[in-house]
């Protein structure tokens, strides 16, 4: 193994902590008896159970081992997966290269483990080539890098040489990227001591517009919106602001999904990050996605200023925002900074012109190209979502008069009409179901 490793090139920088460098330091001590047979079986089962983390967090299965190599190739990032990400394969010297370490990893894939096994009187390789995952819920695991990971791994163990391994992943990079931009569609930010780090979220929502009822003319304007953008045409930040509880956050999450095969990621950020949206940017505009910053619940009182990098990074600052990069934000106010009837007062006594103050204020939601309405649906369409969203549900036996019944006491005893309220319900009802 350490043999073949050493040939890697442009996937060589996988870091001496990773579990395939260890495991080929394992196997080089072995072949040179540098080790005992004690510590290189306590070696090895670390290297196992660091696998078993990996793929318990992943959600791998069948062949745990060609699941972790797939998952190297999907994830590193170099000169050779960066440019196949923006162009797919091109002709050049550096596929020379390239096809090198596909015939490296096509080892790796058919590596004989039974010397060492029989060596060591161990069978841990054996069990992880033929592994059955524990059934575990989706939102235990990021279900998308699994799907993904697994279904490449099957493609590249059909493989017949390293050219085929080669388009195989060339097109997987084209098609979606390479690293965590590649196979994750949404994440969070953490500052560190560079600036910020992009932290997956794992667990996303699996919500597409089918499953928001009503709400026709909005997701519409939404989609017209979000195509264009991942298209690479003009297009337009966008603010959804509304009653509470109509599916603003449900909209974006759901265009997220629907996009993500597009190239579309999300990042979720909040209002003390603003801060950092020019480190964000800027570790995002080169990439070959399509970026929705999201701001959920957007909204700023008198006192609070965040909004002023919000301004600047929008439409206004020196540096120009990316064409790969749009703001969605959700609010339940129109225009987003809190107003006083004071701001509307032309002067004051003193003379200061208190009307620069509300310009100040409504400036903000003025840079958001396409503002969309979520308005609070009436009984008749509120009766309507609640029937819609049981008949998701055959467990629920209930006629619509039955449900209807159950909507407006609901209605009465949980703030109004909605379609937060109506899902509230739902649950509520299949929580009844014996």
């Amino acid at each position: 193994m350490y043999k073949e490793c050493a040939k890697l090139i442009l996937y060589r920088n996988l870091g001496k902590d990773s579990i395939l460098y260890q495991l080929s330091e394992i196997f080089r001590d072995f072949d040179t008896e540098a080790d005992s047979e004690t510590h290189l079986i306590e070696r090895i089962y670390e290297q196992i159970k660091a696998l078993l983390d990996l793929s318990t967090m992943y959600g791998f299965d069948d062949n745990l081992w060609h699941n972790y190599l797939t998952f190297i190739l999907l994830m590193n990032e170099n000169s050779f997966t960066l440019v196949s990400e923006k162009q797919g394969a091109m002709d050049g010297s550096v596929n020379q290269f390239a096809l090198n370490d596909c015939k490296v990893f096509k080892a790796l894939f058919d590596f004989d483990f039974s010397e060492i096994e029989a060596s060591l009187d161990i069978n841990c390789f054996s069990i992880i080539s033929n592994y059955h995952a524990v059934t575990k819920k989706e939102r235990m695991y990021n279900k998308n890098v699994s799907v993904m990971v697994r279904s490449i791994s099957k493609a590249i163990e059909q493989a017949k040489d390293e050219n085929e391994i080669f388009q195989i992943i060339t097109d997987f990079y084209q098609q979606y990227g390479v690293g965590m931009f590649g196979l994750n569609k949404a994440f969070r930010i953490r500052p560190n001591d560079e600036g910020v780090e992009f932290l997956p979220i794992n667990n996303m929502e699996s919500v597409y517009l089918n499953d928001l009822v009503g709400y026709e003319l909005q997701k519409e304007m939404l989609v017209e919106n979000t195509k264009a953008f991942v298209n690479g045409k003009p297009a337009n930040n966008v603010l959804l602001y509304g009653d509470a509880g109509t599916g603003k956050s449900t909209s974006i999450k759901a265009i997220v999904n629907e996009f993500y095969e597009d190239g579309l990621r999300m990042i979720e950020i909040y209002k003390h990050q603003f801060k950092d949206l020019s480190n964000i940017i800027a570790q995002i505009k080169n990439r070959n996605y399509r970026f929705i910053i999201y701001m959920d619940d957007l909204s700023f009182e008198e006192f609070e200023i965040e909004y002023k990098f919000l301004k600047a990074v929008i439409e206004g600052g020196v540096e120009t925002k990316p064409d790969n990069v749009l703001i969605y934000a959700t609010s339940n106010r129109r225009h987003l900074v809190k107003e006083t009837w004071n701001d509307r007062d032309d002067m004051s006594d003193d003379g200061l012109h208190h009307s620069d103050t509300m310009q100040e204020k409504l400036s903000l939601v003025a840079r958001f190209g396409l503002s969309i309405c979520y308005e609070k649906p009436n009984q008749k369409n509120y009766f309507h979502i609640v029937c819609e969203l049981a008949k998701k549900h055959p467990e629920l036996k209930m006629s619509e008069e039955e449900l209807c019944a159950e909507a407006r006491k609901w209605e009465l005893s949980h703030g109004g009409t909605s379609g937060r309220a109506a899902q509230q319900l739902i649950n509520y009802l299949l929580g009844k179901v014996e």
